[in-house]
């Protein structure tokens, strides 16, 4: 059970971190157990885990702060193993290092100072940049399955979901898009017969037509025309 100075302390570090956010930090204890604390970071621009959500655990001891806790990631990240703990200056790795002045934010704020480094430590991996980056891209989706995840942090659920719900929306449209692009030259074609059905004809060719005999006119000026040249071959 945890001592009541250890209350106290926690429950005065979670109120300023509410006041006060830290960039690239959010954290959060339990409602029913203020000893462990949930936290995501946030990757930073620039590295390989830029657009990355890491969600891990911290617990304090009851002796808290006179004692560090204990910090272990879970979600896959690349530079960190999960669900193992984190050897770090401000953990219970090393109590002899531990300051009681440390608090949440500070812990979180090294932690992620210490994630972009790449200086080995127990609980650290090593993967290249194109992991890193993979990861980071998957990391909010793998987060939004963890139940306890979705209840501590609603607000990044829903921005889960709403990239989802988009994500869903472009793959819909894609396929009727390459439909437009296969029929635009058909329709392309047809307006070319449309547009030769509907060229306008000049006045002075509809006039000669209009002007121009039928075909027995012109077979009866023949025959006109070939009987007058044949009186004098009669006459004879």
């Amino acid at each position: 059970m945890a001592e009541k100075a250890c209350v106290k302390r926690l429950q005065k570090e979670y109120r300023a971190l509410c006041k006060e956010p830290v960039s690239n930090v959010v954290a959060r204890p339990l409602p029913n157990d203020i000893l462990e604390w949930h936290y995501l970071l946030e990757g930073s621009d620039g590295t390989p885990f830029a657009g990355g959500y890491y969600y891990g655990k911290i617990k304090f001891p009851p002796e808290y702060p006179f004692k560090p806790p204990g910090i272990s990631m879970t979600t896959p990240n690349g530079r960190f193993m999960t669900q193992k703990k984190i050897c770090l200056s401000m953990s219970d790795f090393h109590p002899e290092s531990w300051n009681p002045m440390w608090s949440v934010s500070s812990i979180l704020t090294g932690l992620l100072s210490f994630m972009m480094d790449t200086s080995p430590t127990t609980g650290s991996v090593t993967t290249t940049a194109e992991e890193k980056q993979r990861l980071a891209k998957s990391s909010l989706a793998f987060n939004c399955k963890n139940p306890t995840f979705r209840k501590l942090f609603p607000e990044h659920v829903e921005k889960y979901e709403r990239q989802l719900a988009a994500q869903q929306l472009a793959e819909q449209s894609a396929p009727a898009s390459i439909q437009e692009e296969n029929f635009e030259p058909s329709l392309k074609k047809r307006g070319t017969r449309e547009e030769q059905k509907n060229i306008e004809v000049p006045k002075e060719v509809n006039n000669l037509r209009q002007r121009s005999f039928p075909s027995w006119w012109w077979l009866l000026l023949v025959f006109i025309f070939g009987g007058v040249m044949a009186l004098p071959l009669l006459q004879l």
